[in-house]
């Protein structure tokens, strides 16, 4: 069922906030990103006042609110304020919380599949000890809706740190009245106690257990297929205890890794059915997980590679970046701080620049690092490839070049992120024809000056001397940088990034590999480690060093020495420009 949402873009119905666009909701609640007026990013939780229960308000106004002012801890939402407003003779009350830069662990399932154990355990884990906070508070808190949307990863830190949030439905412990509609829960996740009413400390511990079981399989414990129409329904519910009456299945395909014996019990202890027979606290569920993690090394933000995590999960914005200082300064400065801080770049005259052009040889990350400033700005980001612009129809190109662009625009601040740039605007000099002649005019139109309307553009190419030199001007591409192999740090960084998560032995030297890798880029040593972790997932051991040594004896590097070069000498001519 599609939600029309109440507010629209640029609406001030909350005073000191502008909307910037809709997030997502029901008929229960809508979620919005709001800029206050000195420039900050919140999120606005807006409730329809008619659909809320008695247990979830207070004499003064939303009893969350009121929860969320005991707690200052990074892993749990903070409140910023909240109020009741009007509209359309409607009244909804709202909430306006600390923006989150990342995404829900729904987002991050739903674009990368199933979690390995690895990487599910730390995350359980610290929303266990989040949820120990509520439940060892004088006021004993329940949570009461644990779930993949109410716990959002925050990736503006070294590591990503789960936080929870979505506490419409949290109670006291000592309330009479809870506050939580079963419709508006997800059913899989609903501890058995909760349809009789009775909530505790182990009902979210249930709640924790479908989680981290929902995160390695693909999909909640229990699972069957329930129509849209019967949810919080008597044949929900129905439903869902007929399919507990069945053995809990860990066989599913969708599993990204195998889950140990170990691990397998501590589910079904988190998930039992007898709240007696459960965790009696978060504190004893973490204590058995954390026989379950494997130690995996970590590295600073600064350290980190062209390379995201070795399953290929949470990409953490420029905390999954390694090196490449200069270009996240540029970014950060000149980009990230002039949107988040308008007022203070216009009083100094100082706007974005228009766009950035990474090249260098193939391999090296151009397009990563293109995907991982878009998750630390969370802004609008438009990925395109030639083929997304070019046609063979008469002035189609130009038709969807200015598409692209008017797209950005009505949801600025955009990104626009164009790969193999030079088969976009090839140069106009060498004979080039009328139709793609046309549209390197329309590309440059359009680029110049964009960073006024909210637009910015990053290009990536490996081979920058066939770009028509118009496009790389001022006013329309201001920066190029060189993105060379990675240096010994950096490759050291990379081994790292690409083998955590993973079993591996604790003897692996990281720079003894970063040594014997000299001039591999960020995708050659993705593949060395792949290769390595085939190697041993065929006999079910940890990767060890003996094993990614054997792969690089046998793996040249892709890009040859004489091309590397060409591409440094390449760099100085630019610098030149």
């Amino acid at each position: 069922m599609t939600v029309k949402n109440i507010l629209e873009k640029d609406e001030s119905l909350i005073t000191g906030y502008k909307v910037k666009f809709f997030i997502g909701g029901n008929k229960f609640v809508q979620k919005y990103r709001v800029n206050s007026v000195g420039g900050g990013v919140f999120f606005l939780f807006l409730y329809n006042s008619s659909k809320l229960k008695r247990g979830q308000l207070t004499k003064t106004g939303l009893k969350q609110t009121e929860i969320l002012y005991l707690f200052d801890d990074i892993s749990i939402v903070k409140c910023v304020e909240e109020g009741q407003v009007v509209k359309n003779n409607k009244r909804y009350h709202y909430l306006v919380a600390k923006f989150i830069p990342g995404e829900s662990l729904q987002e991050r399932l739903e674009r990368d599949g199933a979690l390995s154990q690895y990487a599910a355990v730390p995350i359980a884990i610290k929303i266990l000890k989040a949820l120990s906070l509520l439940h060892d508070h004088k006021n004993v808190v329940v949570h009461n809706d644990i779930n993949l949307e109410n716990i959002w990863l925050d990736y503006s830190t070294d590591f990503e740190i789960p936080v929870l949030s979505g506490f419409s439905s949290a109670c006291y412990i000592s309330d009479k009245i809870n506050g939580f509609d079963l419709g508006c829960l997800n059913p899989f996740y609903i501890a058995p106690e909760l349809y009789n009413g009775v909530f505790s400390p182990q009902s979210d511990i249930f709640a924790v257990g479908a989680l981290l079981y929902h995160l390695i399989i693909g999909v909640p414990p229990w699972y069957v297929e329930i129509p849209r129409y019967q949810r919080g329904e008597e044949e929900e519910v129905e439903a869902v205890e007929d399919s507990r009456r069945n053995r809990l299945n860990f066989g599913r395909s969708g599993s990204s890794f195998f889950i140990d014996d170990s691990l397998k019990a501590a589910l079904q202890k988190s998930l039992s059915l007898d709240v007696d027979n459960r965790y009696a606290t978060a504190i004893d569920f973490i204590e058995d997980l954390l026989g379950k993690e494997q130690p995996t090394a970590t590295c600073s933000s600064t350290e980190r590679g062209t390379a995201s995590r070795s399953d290929g999960k949470g990409a953490q914005g420029f905390s999954a970046i390694a090196g490449m200082q200069d270009l996240k300064d540029i970014l950060y400065n000149d980009v990230i701080r002039a949107l988040n801080e308008p007022e203070l770049y216009k009083r100094y005259g100082v706007t974005i620049p228009n766009g950035v052009l990474l090249y260098g040889p193939p391999g090296c990350g151009k397009t990563f690092i293109a995907e991982r400033f878009s998750e630390e700005v969370g802004f609008n980001f438009l990925k395109l490839k030639p083929s997304d612009l070019k046609s063979k129809w008469v002035n189609d190109t130009e038709l969807k070049i200015a598409s692209v662009f008017n797209e950005a625009v009505i949801n600025a601040p955009s990104i626009i992120f164009i790969d193999e740039f030079d088969a976009v605007v090839p140069s106009r000099e060498k004979n080039l024809h009328e139709m793609n002649a046309s549209a390197v005019n329309e590309l440059l139109t359009h680029m110049s000056s964009c960073s006024e309307r909210g637009v910015f553009v990053i290009a990536a190419s490996n081979r920058p001397e066939k770009i028509d030199p118009a496009i790389l001007r001022t006013g329309r591409i201001d920066r190029m940088v060189y993105l060379p192999p990675p240096d010994y740090e950096a490759r050291a960084a990379m081994f790292e990034i690409y083998l955590e998560n993973r079993p591996i032995d604790l003897s692996i030297d990281y720079y003894e590999l970063a040594f014997l890798t000299n001039n591999y880029v960020s995708s050659d040593i993705k593949f060395l480690v792949d290769e390595a972790s085939r190697v041993a997932l065929k006999s079910k051991i940890r990767i060890t060093q003996s094993m990614l040594k054997s792969v690089i004896d046998i793996t040249n590097p892709s890009v040859s020495y004489s091309e590397i070069e060409r591409y440094r000498q390449l760099s100085e001519s630019f610098d030149g420009l």
